[in-house]
């Protein structure tokens, strides 16, 4: 494992404006592109959390992934986000890992968010995705899967460099100001539970729906200590994660040679 340079850019999506998202968050991704080795954006940048799924998705062949490939090339970095892609008469929520070459993985949200009724809008996904930059093991999620710990349960995995299924989890989201609390704390006990880093990148501004966003973006280490924590207005950090701190704490404190062993069942 090496050391990684993650950006987080915290910004004020455009509402249904796919465009214009394109020429904010593109400006944003372009100012750390020396930066960094992993450039974070929210969830669903290019619309977003829309009601109106059929309007604002697009196909994995539109305009947003081509631009989005395109721009990862270009910058020389792994860009991750969430889009609404439409495949058939089914919208996901799809997570992009993007490559500098042009080359993504894809993980579609699990949990839908029940109370602005996502789940009958969107289908979900039943896969976890695990990823690797510069030897971490990266778990990237969406928003609402931060509350389900059993989904993002991390395991000893003695192949791996960090000895643990991932080293790294990763939350881009929409979380709206009235639950910052919830979001703030959720980060936190996900990083201790899971012997892990977490980062977690929230919008910020008002959507079209009225919601305000307070931002609270922030990266934390194995034992839930800030290393940045941002504020409520547009923001663009760029923070170093030394591999060192994780892999003494797991030597230290393996917690996880005490965990209940279980199965998930998937529907």
């Amino acid at each position: 494992m090496q050391t990684l340079k993650v950006s987080l850019v915290q910004g004020a999506t455009r509402w249904h404006d796919a465009p214009a998202n394109r020429d904010y968050y593109g400006a944003l991704v372009r100012s750390v592109a020396d930066q960094s080795d992993l450039i974070v954006l929210p969830e669903t940048f290019l619309s977003g959390f829309s009601n109106d799924t059929h309007a604002s998705a697009e196909t994995m062949d539109g305009e947003g992934v081509v631009w989005l490939r395109a721009l990862a090339v270009e910058v020389d970095a792994v860009i991750c986000g969430s889009l609404a892609i439409r495949e058939g008469d089914t919208v996901y929520n799809r997570l992009l890992w993007v490559r500098p070459d042009g080359s993504y993985a894809q993980y579609d949200k699990r949990h839908l968010f029940r109370m602005a009724g996502e789940h009958t809008r969107y289908g979900g996904g039943n896969e976890r995705l695990i990823v690797e930059l510069k030897g971490w093991r990266i778990l990237p999620q969406v928003c609402y899967d931060l509350r389900f710990p059993v989904w993002l349960r991390n395991r000893r995995l003695e192949s791996a460099v960090g000895g643990m299924d991932y080293d790294l989890a990763l939350f881009v989201a929409n979380w709206p100001a009235p639950r910052r609390q919830p979001w703030r704390t959720l980060l936190r006990a996900r990083a201790i539970e899971n012997l892990s880093y977490v980062i977690g990148l929230n919008r910020v501004g008002v959507d079209g729906n009225d919601l305000p966003y307070a931002g609270d973006s922030a990266v934390l280490d194995p034992v839930g200590e800030p290393l940045v924590e941002l504020g409520s207005q547009e923001q663009v950090v760029t923070v170093t994660l030394d591999p060192a701190p994780l892999l003494a704490h797991r030597e230290r404190f393996p917690a996880w040679m005490d965990a209940d062993e279980f199965s998930l069942h998937i529907e």
